[in-house]
């Protein structure tokens, strides 16, 4: 019996876990996003709280760096164009963050236990980079082109992006895409922040 109802946790856990880590079926809309993952809101409303960040320029970040796959890492080189090889960045996660700015991250922030497949901490690390974006470079947090260029090539190198052509394209398309999340999440904020007692 013990074992039966161990098994059936275990079901209940595993299934829990697929559907808070799968990738939404429409991750270009605002609405159909926080329709499916409640709980990613009021991560999302808590990040825009405490650091500024709107949710519209997360989602938007998070959509270029990796639509929402919780597991995204950057394709391998390969050699000769056929045999893999290590991948470019130690990028990972919702956010692509790199292993030593998440060090960075949780070390300020004191959050220890932080990890990169979790959406919660993604966003927090996304408004903890943008809000230090905001003091080094003097960059408004709803400035989304110019806070992905920032977050793309780092504050120590965002200087010199005007000489990469291929990043400012992806920058405005990361903006244009912000501008459609917060043009949706107009129609969709009010009913969101009536369901705060929901749980799951």
């Amino acid at each position: 019996m013990d074992k039966i109802v161990k098994s059936i946790f275990l079901f209940i856990f595993i299934l829990f876990l697929a559907s808070c880590s799968s990738i939404p079926k429409n991750t270009a809309d605002g609405c159909s996003i926080f329709s499916e993952r409640y709980l990613w809101y009021k991560h999302a409303k808590k990040t825009e709280q405490k650091w500024g960040t709107p949710i519209y320029i997360q989602l938007a970040i998070i959509k270029m760096e990796s639509d929402f796959d919780w597991l995204a890492k950057p394709e391998r080189k390969k050699i000769f164009k056929i045999i893999p090889f290590k991948r470019p960045s130690s990028s990972f996660g919702y956010s692509q963050a790199v292993k030593g700015t998440w060090k960075q991250y949780k070390n300020e922030t004191n959050n220890k236990l932080a990890t990169r497949t979790r959406f919660k901490d993604s966003v927090d690390f996304i408004g903890w980079y943008t809000d230090k974006t905001e003091q080094i470079l003097k960059i408004s947090k709803k400035d989304a082109f110019k806070q992905y260029l920032a977050y793309h090539e780092g504050w120590g190198n965002y200087k010199n992006y005007k000489n990469k052509p291929k990043v400012i394209l992806i920058a405005k398309k990361v903006a244009k895409q912000a501008k459609k999340y917060r043009n949706q999440l107009k129609n969709c904020e009010n009913k969101l922040n009536r369901n705060k007692y929901i749980i799951f």
